[in-house]
């Protein structure tokens, strides 16, 4: 499959190159990768903990969940350095991505990083879990600020509602999803407050999106994968409402069900012939990955056969995915399209 650069991945015909900065020279280049790298780490953190899931309600063996999360941690800090290295030799191509209508939303795949990777160390070492949550938390808020804060200026073209909205401020969602076990005395009012934030911006975000997708041209063929965010605001909230309240109610296997619907609308639209592989493909391993262990939860709660085989074949195909993303990006790393 043909390899694309970020800038014609993340850009519908409607909308405009981030700048010139963002342009790649030919020769390989730091300055050449993409923040959607990120979301790599979201997607094997999810994994991680849906295996820790499955540890726990099947009786999986336990160094899975445990390697693949160490291996996000790895990836992680791969991608930081890198990334770091970008903002230092190029600051003005990541402030061109920075602002850019699309890219710029790609900068939640950060925050929210952080916010899983404290799930991942916590069993091991409390103390950088509660530090990196800390961290996580602030950034999540401040971003989801300057996003929104960044829409209501006005004049928004309409076609640049594209599916990557959702992720600064859904990731608000993660917040509780991931801090309900912190100790911290002031934890469950943010968890309140980020979760108030996170759900109404997700259900306005997500009826402007699909009008868009109604309304407008279809999305070019190299952003495909990011339609896969769709089912991220529901799954995520079905983990932060069941964190919150305590239990898995009704309301809660609502918004586990109508996930389960908006996997099965827009699978086939992902998975098709004729979409290039590139770092974007990563925009589906997370949304994957919070429907994985909704289910895996909600079947645990339900203690129902047919959702306990509805949970594996999810994570069974979660856990495929995530090996091919793996080795695709694997190879374009070491041929030098990453980065070109």
């Amino acid at each position: 499959m043909q390899i694309l650069p970020e800038e014609s991945v993340l850009q519908s015909p409607s909308i405009p190159p981030a700048s010139a900065a963002l342009r790649p020279p030919r020769e390989a280049s730091v300055r050449n990768l993409p923040v959607n790298l990120f979301a790599s780490v979201m997607g094997l953190s999810g994994l991680a903990l849906a295996w820790r899931i499955a540890h726990q309600g099947l009786g999986a063996p336990a160094w899975i969940g445990e390697a693949i999360g160490a291996l996000a941690v790895g990836v992680f800090l791969l991608v930081a350095c890198s990334y770091l290295l970008k903002f230092a030799r190029h600051r003005e191509a990541v402030a061109a991505e920075f602002h850019h209508p699309v890219s710029g939303n790609f900068f939640g795949t950060i925050v929210i990083s952080l916010l899983l990777l404290s799930a991942i160390v916590g069993p091991y070492q409390p103390a950088a879990a509660q530090a990196l949550w800390s961290v996580g938390l602030l950034a999540t808020l401040v971003l989801c600020f300057v996003v929104v804060s960044r829409l209501l200026k006005g004049q928004v073209d309409a076609s640049h509602a594209v599916p990557a909205w959702i992720i600064p401020c859904v990731a608000t969602l993660d917040i509780p999803v991931t801090g309900a076990q912190m100790p911290m005395a002031w934890t469950s009012e943010v968890n309140l407050l980020a979760a108030a934030i996170g759900a109404v911006l997700a259900l306005v975000l997500f009826g402007m999106i699909v009008s868009r997708l109604v309304h407008h041209h279809p999305l070019p063929a190299g952003m495909a994968p990011s339609l896969m965010i769709l089912v991220a605001p529901f799954a995520v909230g079905f983990l932060a409402y069941s964190n919150i309240v305590g239990e898995i109610d009704r309301f809660a296997a609502l918004l586990f069900y109508f996930a389960l619907f908006m996997f099965a609308v827009v699978a086939p639209k992902v998975f098709r012939p004729g979409v290039p592989f590139s770092p974007a493909w990563w925009a589906i391993g997370f949304p994957m990955a919070a429907l994985a262990n909704a289910a895996l939860k909600y079947a645990a709660h339900r203690a129902s056969a047919p959702l306990w085989l509805l949970a594996m074949l999810l994570l069974g195909a979660l856990s495929l995915a995530l090996a091919v993303l793996t080795v695709r990006t694997v190879q374009i790393a070491l041929n030098g399209k990453l980065l070109a």
